[in-house]
C-alpha cells in the first residue's frame, strides 16, 4: 500500500471511529423503542397505581409505536416491584412505576434502595392527605377539630387509614410536628387500607382519618363522613370545597402519596431524555386528564430533574415523620 492510500485509509478510519463516538448514542435514541417495554408496578392489579400505570402504558405505545407491557411485581411492602425496577438493565426497555413507599422503606429497615437508586423520568401524580370526620363529629371545621386534639390528653382522639408507618399514617405525625404536639397525640388505629378505614369512621371506631380524598369519596357521597381540609399547597379541584391546611389554619405543611415513572440508574442519558417527552405528551393529553379526573386523582407534573429533587426532599420528611413516630431503624 502507497504512503497516500495508507494515509487515506487511516484519515477514513479516524472519520469511522469519530462517526461511532458521537453518533452511536443519538442513533441508538432514534432507534428506541425498537421492541416491547416492561413496566413494572409494585402493587397489585386493579389498584390507583397499577390503573395509572396502564393509562400511561397505553398511551406510550399509542406515541411511540411499541406495547408498553404492566407487569405486577408484588410482595415486601413494595420493595419486590422496587428492586426489580432498580436491578434491571438499563437499556430503556424495563422501567417502572416509582411509589411514595421509595421514600420509606429503607427508613424502616426493609431494603437499602432509595430515591438516588434510579434514574427520575417523571412526576405524574400527588395525592395528599385529607382530614375526614364522620358526618355526626362535631367538629365542623379543621380549627375546631385541632383545638380539641391540643386540649385532650395524649391518645383520646383516635386515627386511622393505613398500616402502622404507612403514608396516612406519618402524614398524621407530621400534622401533630406542625402544630408543636407529640408525634403520638393522637392514637394510631392500623388499618388494611383507606377502604376499611373509613368504614370504621363512619360506624364510630376512630374519630378521624387521614387517607386521600379520592379514597373517602365514596363515604363522603353517602353523607357518612365530610373531609375538613387537605395537606396540600393548593386545593384539589375535583373537590375545591375543601380547604388546605395553610387556609384553615395558617399550618404550612404539605404532603402525599405519588407517582412517577423512573428507570433503573445509569439509563442512557438520550434514552431517558426521549421518555421524559413521551411522558409530558401523556401528562398533556386529554385521556390522561380524563381518566385521573374521573377518579379523583391529582395529576401534578415534574420532569426528571424536578421528580429527582421532589424525591429527595421526600426522602427527608419521612425520614424525620418515621425517627418521630419510633418508626424509623435506619
Amino acid at each position: 500500500m502507497s504512503k497516500i492510500s495508507r494515509r487515506s485509509f487511516a484519515a477514513s478510519t479516524a472519520a469511522i471511529a469519530a462517526s461511532a463516538a458521537f453518533g452511536f448514542r443519538p442513533a441508538l435514541a432514534q432507534a428506541y423503542p425498537a421492541r416491547p417495554v416492561t413496566v413494572i408496578v409494585p402493587w397489585g392489579a386493579g389498584g390507583g397505581t397499577d390503573a395509572t400505570a396502564r393509562i400511561v402504558a397505553a398511551l406510550l405505545e399509542k406515541d411511540l409505536g411499541q406495547p408498553f407491557n404492566v407487569v405486577n411485581r408484588t410482595g415486601g411492602s413494595g420493595v419486590v416491584g422496587h428492586s426489580a425496577i432498580a436491578t434491571a438493565q438499563p437499556d430503556g426497555y424495563t422501567i417502572g412505576m416509582l411509589t411514595v413507599e421509595i421514600s420509606m422503606m429503607h427508613w424502616q429497615g426493609l431494603t437499602d434502595l432509595t430515591p438516588k437508586s434510579y434514574t427520575p423520568l417523571a412526576l405524574m401524580n400527588e395525592d395528599p392527605p385529607g382530614i375526614q370526620v364522620s358526618s355526626s363529629s362535631p367538629y365542623k371545621t379543621v380549627k375546631e377539630l385541632a383545638d380539641a386534639i391540643k386540649a385532650a390528653p395524649p391518645g383520646k382522639f383516635k386515627a386511622s387509614g393505613t398500616g402502622q408507618g404507612g403514608i396516612w399514617h406519618l402524614a398524621l405525625v407530621g400534622w401533630m410536628q406542625a402544630m408543636g404536639l407529640p408525634a403520638n397525640q393522637v392514637a394510631w388505629v392500623p388499618s388494611n387500607g383507606a377502604a376499611p378505614a373509613m368504614q370504621d369512621l363512619a360506624a364510630g371506631g376512630v374519630d378521624l382519618t387521614t387517607c386521600s380524598v379520592p379514597e373517602a369519596r365514596a363515604i363522603i357521597e353517602a353523607g357518612k363522613a365530610r373531609s375538613l381540609a387537605i395537606m396540600a399547597p393548593a386545593r384539589n379541584p375535583v373537590f375545591k370545597d375543601v380547604p388546605t391546611l395553610k387556609e384553615a389554619m395558617g399550618i404550612d405543611y404539605a404532603t402525599g402519596a405519588w407517582r412517577g415513572i423512573a428507570g433503573p440508574k445509569n439509563l442512557p442519558p438520550e434514552i431517558a431524555t426521549k421518555l421524559t417527552a413521551a411522558l409530558k405528551k401523556v401528562y398533556d393529553s386529554a385521556e390522561f386528564k380524563d381518566f385521573m379526573s374521573n377518579r379523583g386523582f391529582g395529576t401534578v407534573w415534574g420532569d426528571a430533574a424536578h421528580f429527582g429533587g421532589f424525591m429527595d426532599k421526600g426522602d427527608a420528611q419521612m425520614g424525620e415523620a418515621m425517627k418521630a413516630a419510633g418508626l424509623s431503624k435506619a
